[in-house]
């Protein structure tokens, strides 16, 4: 990492998120930041909520669990789950995040829905489609995601938002790009066929986010950039 600060590459992240989308022709007002904040301090955290940072990303439930405790009840941040999703922990995920990323399994999402209804709240989420077809990563498949978007449509502790997605790693961000268009294709697939709105397209990291924002996303996840590596 560079000599920067913490808040300076948060504010630097912002800068260069911003002329991304000028380029792309978008309003930058309507591509958000979720710091990805994984292993990292609740310390770094609360550094950035004092300059202004509010979405904040976990992959893991006990370790965010943690964390929004340290908050405590002044609960000023936007909690977003973006990790692997196990049905035994749907209890501790309902109503505490403001977007769950990773939804991708019927049983996970019914689960979700369970907990959503005892605890009276409605648990917005996306659904993780798995477009490059990785063993490895989880993620709905593209030609299942039709019928799984339905399901999860009526379900009424969940509300659908939109689609996420990681494409393979790539050292160049164009190679990404393809994948980005594709899930915005979908994204516009699934609303006419559902005639609803899905707000948010959630792709792009570090190394990609410029091409995830000309191809329409609303939420960057970018952790390393603004952290440094992680412990």
């Amino acid at each position: 990492m560079n000599d920067q600060t913490l808040v300076q590459r948060w504010r630097q992240t912002l800068d260069d998120i911003e002329e991304a989308a000028r380029k792309a022709g978008r309003d930058p007002a309507r591509v958000s930041l979720v710091a990805v904040s994984k292993l990292h301090p609740y310390q770094s955290i609360a550094e950035l909520v004092q300059a202004g940072q509010l979405d904040f990303g976990e992959n893991y439930v006990q370790e965010a669990l943690e964390k929004q405790a340290e908050e405590g009840t002044v609960q000023r941040i936007r909690w977003h789950f973006l990790g692997r999703l196990q049905t035994n922990k749907a209890r501790f995920l309902a109503g505490r995040f403001h977007l769950i990323h990773s939804l991708d399994r019927l049983k996970m999402a019914r689960a979700l829905n369970s907990k959503s209804l005892d605890y009276g709240v409605r648990q917005p989420v996306l659904i993780q489609v798995n477009l490059a077809e990785e063993e490895q990563k989880g993620g709905a498949a593209k030609d299942d995601l039709s019928r799984f978007a339905g399901e999860i449509h009526g379900l009424e502790g969940l509300k659908l938002r939109g689609l996420m997605c990681m494409p393979p790693f790539f050292d160049d961000g164009e190679q990404a790009r393809p994948y980005f268009s594709r899930l915005r294709k979908l994204k516009e697939v699934l609303e006419r066929d559902l005639g609803i709105d899905l707000p948010h397209l959630s792709m792009g990291m570090s190394g990609d986010y410029a091409q995830a924002i000309a191809e329409g996303a609303t939420l960057v996840r970018i952790g390393t950039r603004i952290f440094g590596p992680r412990p």
